[in-house]
């Protein structure tokens, strides 16, 4: 006996043998058992899932002549024993009358078919007519069965397939019953084959039987088809390599090794596996398609796992790598995938293409790749000064930058300022270089104000000169240096007043909106080679960098209100406003040593860790700046409160606006940051409404930037130098482009 395809041998005989085709199974079965026969009927789907199968049931559930009780009537549940049922399977029962519209498409042929219309039956029931691939008729045919389609004799049955009912004429359509016969999932597919490889005792592998499903696209014809072909290439074996072989098709477990080197954030595997990859010789769009496909799968099985499908028998294993990714990434992801798959045809080549693709992945996700080493750099502002030969030390890491959070303190305040002043010049003299006579007349450029011409101001004279070598800038001539002193210890020529107070008040209004400058103070060595400044040092700096401000600027006022006192009487270094002005100047350094001191050692107690204490809101808001975590994971900590501390499991609770970030990854990282200032506790996070009472570190950190950007333009308004600006040019004070100058300088960094 000649060998019998599996299609064919596995073919469905009744309605119960019928496999993904629930919905139309039904509807006939019903329909028969309650004796409401239509007279058309039509049945759409794509090839190879059952339209003719169907029609052939049908066919036999009309004329059926065996029920073993002597009815002879319509059933839903043919013998299969009695000369209708077998001479239908056989493919020989002269009632059932098979057209195949492909081959007989002219209008003579329809009309020779319903020439027979009119007579009986000769040996079943009904006289069935099965006409396939309906859509290929001609218009002059439809037209020429509309007539007998809608009102047929009561013992003719017409059944209709079709793979493309969008040509079928509306008129068609309306005359009969439509069926649209849906799609095999793999699911079905697999398990179908499943139990015919074990009724015909034939070894497979699952994983295998995936590949085949996956292959059939929806048709379990093609599906079986393709197991025949496999049992042949596999010497009577259906094996995973054998079928992959066969259809040369991707191995899925490529694309899932490229998904963990994903997860795992490592470039170098990546690359690897592309490799792996390349050397079956793939098609790298089709990878990439695959790869995006995933990813949307992923993302289903983060947000609703239930709705994951099993399309290729690696549900369990998408749902184990959907917990190593964060929703974003998986979003990300799957638009750069789509992104790279559309630019691919412009890449040097393929590979090139899915390279950069699954690297720009990496590049661009939202907590970003591991961060390079950096090479610390000379801070802004530091004096160039001669280093004797030494021996090449290692480099030190820079200090840590202020989170944007941070508010500056004073001491901050004061390195910042100084790290943007200008780095002065060694090789220009401290004072001027040509002397100027005391009884010389001021020309008409000294006059001038400096944007207009005149002469420069003397950076000796301005405020970062030292206190006790300053002058009054209307002191009388009397109290200068004599025309014979050294030229570095005389002082330039007065300018007249109105025109030094505004030549002074341009410098100090930066253009960027800085607000004004204040003296900078000297920044310490911090030579390479020297270790890595102490807590001590650095409170010894903001000190010194603290006392000589107050001196300059108490020396100044006092100098100033001497002689205003004087009304024009000469005042030399050794008079009263001199010794009244050091003695205000020793108690100014004396109590702003003791506040920078005390300062920084209040700082250096609140940024320490506190090991073992219970972590409440209020030091939730002063440690928040100290937690390493960056980007989103900062971003969803900063809208948080703590509700709660028990030393053992800390109680978050998060504003509803952030809930879409409450992701795993987050929580974790802000558990390892709790845990390295000493908070070692079991996170939960809680999505609550916050009822406003208790502000989160963003609130707070938007507060304080209010709060400095008032202060600075209040600072602003009441600065003379800014009222007398409004005064004489008529300018006028932009508020919202004022920024306090730490912020500025943070910005810059």
């Amino acid at each position: 006996m000649s060998y019998q395809v599996l299609a064919r041998k596995w073919r469905p005989r009744t309605f119960h043998e019928l496999v993904g085709q629930e919905h139309v199974q039904r509807a006939l079965v019903n329909a028969l058992d309650q004796g409401r026969l239509h007279h058309a009927y039509l049945f759409t789907g794509t090839r190879g899932v059952g339209k003719t199968t169907l029609a052939r049931i049908l066919a036999k559930c009309l004329n059926c002549t065996d029920k073993g009780e002597g009815d002879d009537g319509v059933t839903s549940t043919p013998c299969g024993r009695c000369d209708s049922c077998q001479s239908i399977d056989q493919g020989r029962f002269v009632d059932l009358i098979e057209v195949d519209a492909a081959s007989r498409t002219k209008v003579e042929d329809t009309r020779e078919l319903l020439d027979n219309v009119q007579y009986a039956p000769t040996q079943g029931r009904y006289k069935v007519y099965l006409i396939d691939e309906v859509h290929m008729l001609s218009t002059s045919s439809f037209n020429a069965l509309l007539k007998t389609l809608e009102e047929p004799p009561p013992h003719v049955k017409f059944l209709l397939a079709t793979t493309d009912p969008q040509k079928l004429p509306p008129t068609v359509l309306s005359r009969c019953l439509q069926f649209t016969l849906k799609h095999m999932p793999p699911e079905r597919i697999v398990g179908h084959l499943s139990k015919v490889l074990e009724a015909e005792q034939v070894p497979y592998e699952e994983s295998a039987l995936w590949l085949l499903g996956k292959a059939a696209a929806g048709s379990m014809r093609d599906a079986m088809s393709l197991t025949d072909q496999s049992i042949a290439f596999g010497q009577g074996e259906v094996r995973h390599a054998d079928v992959a072989a066969m259809l040369g098709t991707l191995d899925h477990r490529h694309v899932l090794a490229l998904i963990e080197a994903l997860a795992e954030v490592d470039a170098a595997r990546v690359l690897r596996e592309v490799a792996s990859l390349a050397e079956q010789g793939p098609d790298f769009g089709a990878v990439l398609d695959d790869l995006t496909s995933v990813m949307h799968r992923l993302a289903i099985g983060q947000m609703v796992p239930s709705a994951l499908d099993n399309g290729h028998g690696d549900r369990e294993a998408l749902l184990a790598l959907a917990a190593q990714f964060a929703a974003e990434d998986i979003q990300l992801y799957y638009q750069i995938g789509v992104q790279g798959r559309a630019d691919m045809a412009h890449a040097p080549d393929a590979r090139t293409a899915l390279e950069m693709t699954l690297l720009r992945m990496l590049a661009f996700r939202p907590q970003g790749v591991p961060r390079p080493a950096k090479t610390p750099l000379p801070m802004r502002g530091e004096p160039e000064q001669p280093q004797p030969a030494r021996a090449e030390q290692p480099p030190q890491p820079e200090p840590e930058q202020p989170s944007s959070y941070e508010e500056p303190s004073a001491g901050s305040a004061q390195v910042a300022a100084s790290m943007d002043a200008p780095p002065p010049d060694p090789s220009e003299p401290s004072g001027p270089s040509q002397p100027v006579a005391d009884h010389e007349p001021a020309t008409a450029a000294d006059s001038l104000p400096p944007w207009e011409g005149g002469v420069p101001e003397d950076p000796t004279s301005g405020a970062d000169a030292p206190a006790e070598s300053r002058e009054p800038a209307d002191a009388p001539a009397e109290s200068r240096e004599p025309a014979d002193a050294p030229a570095d210890s005389r002082e330039p020529a007065e300018a007249p007043a109105d025109s030094v107070a505004i030549a002074e008040a341009l410098p100090q209004v930066g253009m960027d909106g800085e607000g004004p400058h204040e003296p900078q103070a000297p920044m310490p060595d911090a030579s390479p080679a020297a270790p890595a400044a102490s807590a001590e040092a650095l409170a010894a700096s903001q000190v010194d960098a603290a006392a000589a401000e107050v001196v300059a600027t108490s020396a100044g006022e006092l100098e100033q209100e001497g002689v205003s006192a004087a009304a024009g009487r000469p005042t030399d270094s050794s008079g009263p406003t001199s010794e009244v002005a050091t003695e205000a100047a020793s108690e100014a350094t004396t109590e702003a040593t003791n506040e920078a001191t005390t300062e920084v050692e209040a700082e250096a107690v609140t940024t320490a860790p506190l090991d073992g204490q219970r972590l409440t809101h209020a030091l939730w808001l002063e440690h928040f700046d100290d937690l390493a975590i960056s980007g989103l994971t900062r971003n969803l900590a900063a809208h948080c409160i703590v509700a709660g501390d028990d030393g053992e499991r800390l109680h978050l609770q998060l504003d509803p606006s952030q809930s879409a970030m409450n992701a795993d990854v987050h929580q974790n990282r802000i558990r390892d940051a709790l845990e390295a200032l000493g908070y070692a506790r079991r996170l939960e996070v809680d999505v609550v409404e916050l009822d406003g009472r208790v502000e989160t570190p963003r609130q707070m950190a938007e507060r304080l930037a209010a709060e400095r950007h008032a202060q600075a333009v209040e600072a602003l308004k009441r600065d003379p130098h800014i009222q007398q600006l409004q005064q004489t040019f008529g300018a006028r004070l932009v508020e919202s482009t004022v920024t306090p100058a730490g912020e500025t300088r943070k910005a810059r960094r």
